[in-house]
């Protein structure tokens, strides 16, 4: 039976959420506005709001002197590429660790996820040195390579918890009629597990699309990315707040786009299985 739950309990939760939700959208506002401001006013103390005179001058000083396309593809390729490439590898990964566990199974999956736990840094240097000689330093194969690892170990998570929530039975009753495993895969626990891969795909779309420290170390000038876009405008001069403003709002517009309209999809697959 259903609880009964007070007007007064929903305007509180209400008020509160509203609250959350404008505090953690806040900063993306104010640099959404400052990319409109001259350097003087994005500066200036007590900072305006919205009465300032508004300005495009950031944009197009901004698309002049960096290649936007060329950031926004290398952006594309290399976060949807390691996405793809680790559905690939992750889907029957997570199919083994779900449906033919071992005693090692847990195990496996406790050492892939402390490997999220190691600081990024503290392997920079082999991995310079291994992209270097490889010739895969500053060029998107090493980026997809290298964003693919890292978000592996989430994207198995993720799909082996979506995979348990799937009857055991319906995969008996496929290969009882002939399925091979292969086809078990592809045509029977793919499709039912669609929420899931979509929410994962997104998920991982936006860490590789946001990931800064791989990027700006791995690349310079050839594969870099939307996030070395937004540093090229800190410089030994200064931080150029409005230039800089205008930067990130042309590099998180993509993502943010996405974002809100794969909301639904993202939400019901990160919530897959949490109703019963």
């Amino acid at each position: 039976m259903a609880r009964n739950v007070s007007t007064r309990r929903k305007i509180v939760v209400t008020v509160v959420a509203w609250t959350i939700g404008i505090l953690i959208f806040f900063p993306i506002l104010w640099t959404f506005l400052t990319s409109f401001k001259t350097e003087a006013e994005a500066i200036a103390s007590p900072p305006s709001l919205f009465f300032f005179d508004w300005t495009t001058e950031n944009y197009h000083e901004v698309q002049s002197r960096s290649n936007y396309f060329l950031h926004f593809m290398n952006s594309v390729v290399v976060s949807f590429g390691s996405t793809l490439i680790g559905l690939i590898i992750a889907i029957p990964s997570a199919w083994a660790m779900a449906f033919s566990p071992t005693k090692r199974t847990k195990d496996v999956l406790m050492w892939m996820l402390s490997t999220k736990m190691m600081p990024s840094v503290g392997v920079l240097v082999p991995m310079y040195l291994l992209f270097r000689n490889t010739g895969l330093l500053d060029t998107r194969t090493g980026l997809v390579i290298v964003l693919t690892l890292i978000n592996l170990p989430i994207i198995i998570w993720m799909l082996y918890t979506y995979f348990k929530e799937i009857p055991g039975e319906i995969l008996e009753a496929a290969r009882m009629d002939g399925a091979s495993l292969s086809n078990e895969i592809i045509y029977v626990l793919t499709p039912m597990a669609i929420p899931g891969i979509a929410s994962t795909l997104l998920l991982n779309i936006i860490l590789a699309w946001n990931e800064a420290f791989w990027t700006l170390n791995l690349s310079a000038a050839k594969a870099a990315p939307l996030t070395a876009f937004i540093a090229s405008y800190s410089s030994p001069e200064g931080l150029f707040y409005a230039k800089l403003s205008a930067a990130s709002t042309m590099a998180i517009a993509p993502i943010l786009i996405l974002g809100w309209f794969s909301q639904k999809q993202l939400v019901r697959g990160l919530t897959f299985g949490a109703v019963k």
